[in-house]
């Protein structure tokens, strides 16, 4: 079993409901929006992160990061971007690249709203973790946590904190 963190949208700050809500996982991916390399090495400090950059990041974040990263863990592939819609409202090109790689997840961010749902036309599960900084129109902070089991993903969690 691979324990999983997901966030999105810091925007410059590390949240530090980061170290106690993801104080098990294993892996951290970030949705991008990151806003701060400063914010992206502290979160390689403190576990093996996998980010990608959004549309606020600076060439310092871009130079170091991808767009889009697909990764396989354990019988699941899971594709992150940050700007990729959700079902039935994918982004431009982002229908392409699912229809392409087949993700069992795909996870973005950019809308700073907290959705998790099923896409039963690609067969995936769509997660936006919302955003953990303190930036933008949310109301609060928000980040998921899941659990990978073989080819099921289970005991997904929330946390959901002032901004």
């Amino acid at each position: 079993m691979t324990k999983i963190g997901v966030l999105s949208d810091t925007h410059g700050i590390l949240p530090k409901q980061v170290y106690s809500f993801f104080k098990d996982v294993d892996l951290v991916l970030h949705a991008g929006d990151i806003g701060s390399i400063d914010v992206l090495d502290e979160l390689k400090l403190f576990k093996p992160t996998i980010a990608v950059y959004g549309n606020i990041d600076g060439y310092d974040i871009i130079g170091d990061i991808n767009k889009v990263e697909y990764i396989d863990i354990e019988e699941m592939k899971i594709m992150i971007t940050h700007i990729g819609g959700y079902p039935n409202r994918y982004e431009k090109g982002i229908k392409e690249l699912i229809e392409t790689h087949k993700p069992s997840i795909f996870i973005s961010g950019h809308s700073h709203i907290l959705k998790v749902m099923y896409d039963k036309k690609y067969n995936l599960l769509h997660i936006n973790p919302g955003a953990a900084g303190r930036y933008g129109f949310h109301k609060v902070s928000t980040m998921v946590r899941f659990a990978i089991n073989g080819k099921r993903a289970e005991d997904l969690e929330i946390i959901e904190y002032e901004k």
